[in-house]
């Protein structure tokens, strides 16, 4: 063979390895099905089976090569402020792939679900299914305009539900609205409570705002949720309140505001975040004066987290996916890169991960399926604002850990964008650590929670519960108690941390999170092991448990560890 030809025919292995895909995002692994299969009734699971399937096959193709597309630097969306008369549009122009993209989303009927209440378990899957592309430019929109829903359908008068619902719940993208939520100011970040957008009442009684806002993500959107001041409102967090705006008015013209620019991120960047001075902007008034604080938190800003975990679920599915078919694929030294013991880790790794990652995911979207269907109790709901601070912390910390480790086993070939998605997965999942609070933030949020509602309490009670039922399993009798000396060692953690100083609670509280974030998952996991009536799975699933325990929970030392290594051989890649 001369050369040419041998480099021909290595570039064609790889070539045709590689455009194969994954072919399904929702059927080229078992472990998505599986924990659906224990979260979902069966009678719903039946009758959604073809939706997840052909929202699985569209998400791994066209809207895979259109994210592709739509991503390229010469596609990004751009500003064009002007018509050609002169007249202000503030018009942001995406690629028409862009606008395919969304069509193609929202007809799988992921927002106008909502319709009725206590489909979120549903609604997660497909978006899960949709963030294996990453952002994709999409993936933002819809978890803000999930948040305007649930905002406008709790706490907004009648006239205010008429206006804005019928179209933030319509199927169609070219007829629906989409929603962005615009909170952030220059000097406040995550201090909210620094904002001094006002908000002014004129004389035929309609609000409207001035200031600024520094952090607009999908600033393209149709309805803005906004907080403003009311002159005479206190200071600090108190003095809040909540609006609802459209982007254009009646008449059609821009509602009294301008863009200032674009932001160029790291990541995320076929969707368009600018920032954006509001000139007597018209809006409406939600819920009672001085609650706006309030509502952001709960019901937005906590819609958005719940996404965000689940964003991340998918771009670690992904990941692995990716790195499991290079590493089958590619060859070296004369066998497939699989075969190599630290390779097989990180795969046995990825793979553990995205399944711990579902599982916490979809437990927070049960809560939320509850709380929406106004079946939750008490404890649901600590349990729901415990994990949805927790969870989004922790699952983001992950996704780029794991995103980075599936870009190792690629090597040279993972950095490079016109060959692998990773790349651009890693710089989404940058972005998502910061969106809707920062580590910090969601720790101390954790932490406020713990002494004031003794959140800490239930979880820990409900997961030890779990525990000693699952004792009973011959399969997962050892595993299940080391568990619960595990909740046991945090429990008295938890009251250590309790009683320190505040301070030094507050360096203490996250390395806490670190310690029971797994372990949540880990028993979650278990749960659903036990359950999947797949009985090979059912194996895989608590070799998968087990390996978790050893890595994350109990962090043993790998030095030599026989115990370690036995798994990796008996996990399935």
């Amino acid at each position: 063979m001369t050369k040419s030809n041998f480099f021909e025919e290595a570039r064609s292995s790889l070539r045709n390895g590689r455009e194969k895909g994954l072919g399904n995002f929702y059927t080229f692994e078992p472990l998505l099905r599986s924990s659906l299969r224990f979260w979902l009734s069966p009678e719903v699971l039946a009758q959604n089976e073809g939706l997840l399937e052909g929202v699985g096959e569209e998400a791994a193709g066209v809207l895979n090569s259109w994210a592709i597309e739509t991503n390229r630097d010469e596609n990004l969306p751009r500003l064009r402020s002007h018509d050609a008369y002169g007249n202000r549009t503030e018009e942001v122009v995406f690629h028409p792939l862009y606008h395919e993209m969304g069509r193609r989303i929202y007809k799988s009927g992921i927002m106008s679900l909502y319709g009725t209440p206590g489909q979120e378990l549903l609604q997660m899957a497909l978006y899960s299914l949709f963030t294996h592309n990453g952002e994709s430019g999409h993936c933002c929109p819809l978890a803000c305009t999930a948040g305007a829903i649930k905002l406008i359908s709790r706490v907004a008068s009648e006239e205010v539900r008429r206006k804005f619902l019928p179209r933030l719940l319509d199927s169609s993208y070219d007829s629906h609205y989409h929603a962005a939520q615009f909170l952030t100011e220059i000097q406040g970040g995550s201090d909210v409570g620094a904002n001094q957008t006002r908000a002014v009442r004129d004389k035929d009684g309609r609000w409207r705002l001035h200031g600024e806002k520094w952090f607009c993500s999908v600033a393209d959107a149709h309805v803005w949720v906004l907080t403003a001041r009311e002159d005479g409102a206190p200071d600090g967090t108190r003095g809040l309140s909540t609006f609802v705006a459209l982007r254009h008015l009646e008449t059609g013209a821009v509602n009294h505001f301008t863009v200032r620019r674009l932001k160029t991120k790291l990541g995320t960047r076929s969707m368009a975040t600018a920032e954006i001075d509001l000139q007597g902007t018209e809006a409406y008034a939600v819920g009672q004066s001085g609650e706006g604080f309030k509502y952001v938190v709960d019901i937005v800003l906590n819609t958005s987290r719940l996404y965000n975990g689940f964003g991340c679920a998918g771009m670690i599915r992904r990941a692995y996916g990716e790195a499991l078919q290079f590493a089958r694929l590619r060859s070296c030294f004369g066998k497939p890169i699989l075969n190599f013991p630290l390779v097989k880790r990180a795969l046995c790794q990825l793979k553990t991960e995205t399944a711990c990652v579902l599982t916490s995911c979809f437990q927070l979207a049960a809560l939320d399926a509850k709380m929406a269907a106004g079946e939750a109790d008490e404890a649901d709901r600590k349990e729901f604002r415990f994990l949805v601070n927790a969870n989004k912390y922790w699952t983001s910390i992950q996704a780029t850990k794991r995103i980075r480790q599936a870009i190792e086993v690629f090597g040279g070939n993972g950095t490079i964008e016109e060959f692998s998605v990773l790349p651009r997965l890693y710089r989404d999942a940058i972005v998502y650590e910061s969106w809707e609070g920062t580590h910090n933030v969601l720790c101390q949020q954790v932490l406020r929670d713990m002494a004031k509602l003794k959140v800490h309490d239930v979880i820990l009670e409900r997961n030890e519960a779990h525990l000693k039922e699952l004792d009973t399993h011959s399969e997962c009798g050892d595993i299940s108690r080391r568990y619960l000396a595990k909740l046991s060692a945090l429990r008295q953690q938890a009251s250590q941390v309790l009683s320190m100083e505040e301070e030094d609670a507050q360096l203490h509280i996250r390395t806490w999170i670190d310690n029971l974030m797994p372990t949540i998952q880990g028993v979650g996991l278990l749960r659903e092991s036990v359950k999947e009536p797949d009985r090979h799975l059912r194996l895989q699933k608590i070799l998968l448990v087990h390996y978790q325990l050893l890595q994350l929970v109990e962090r043993v030392d790998q030095f030599a560890n026989q115990d370690t290594s036995a798994l990796e051989r008996r996990i399935e890649t």
